[in-house]
């Protein structure tokens, strides 16, 4: 049986991937405000670099050990405002069926609030997955494909729904489809992390049970 190895983490604050988590953080309203005003092109190059920093600052972290426990927090903090920004202001321009919104908010919220409950009533955590990074992934792309909304591609004809996009008979932006590919990994992946939660809480009850106990 191999030992897994694990990560040093640091109480350093400014690390380069803090950094870089932080101008990601900045770029966030600059993507607002360009969307609100119509400027398409660059909205989507503004959201598909804060959203392809994730990759950069989390490799850096790891190869330079500089894993921190602010980037801890800060860098899946930053994809969720990115990730709550994103379909807030897809949904405003009206290219984004509000179901989706709710969804994707009420997930971030749950598993938010879930994850700090947990962090402060048991000191445990449970760490991203790969998969969840997947899903993160597709929602980027998707939403990118949304914002530049070109080129549109013809739908499947096979009902039609206003709030399922694709699905009708009316041409739509590719993203679309990119967006239910992460929705879809994503209801796989929020099983598992309240599933893991539940099980570092219920151990964490036992071990305060044996304490209390002795």
């Amino acid at each position: 049986m191999s030992s897994q190895k694990t990560e040093a983490v640091t109480n350093r604050i400014f690390t380069i991937p803090n950094v870089i988590s932080f101008i990601r953080l900045c770029m966030v309203p600059v993507y607002m405000v360009l969307l609100l005003n119509g400027y398409d092109l660059l909205a989507t190059f503004m959201f598909a670099l804060a959203a392809g920093t994730d990759w950069i600052d989390g490799q850096l972290a790891r190869r330079t050990n500089c894993v921190s426990k602010l980037g801890q927090l800060l860098d899946p903090a930053v994809d969720r405002i990115l990730m709550s920004c994103g379909v807030i202001g897809l949904m405003l321009v009206g290219r984004l069926p509000i179901w989706i919104v709710v969804v994707v908010l009420g997930r971030d919220l749950m598993l938010l609030v879930g994850g700090a409950y947990l962090l402060k009533r048991y000191h445990e955590r449970v760490a991203v997955i790969y998969p969840g990074k997947v899903a993160t992934t597709f929602l980027f792309v998707g939403f990118a494909g949304l914002l530049l909304n070109m080129p549109l591609i013809g739908g499947l004809g096979w009902f039609e729904a206003f709030w399922l996009p694709g699905f009708g008979s009316e041409a739509c932006s590719w993203g679309i489809w990119f967006v239910y590919a992460g929705l879809l990994i994503g209801l796989f992946t929020t099983l598992y992390y309240v599933l893991a939660g539940y099980r570092k809480m219920q151990k964490a009850r036992r071990l305060e049970a044996k304490g209390r106990v002795r």
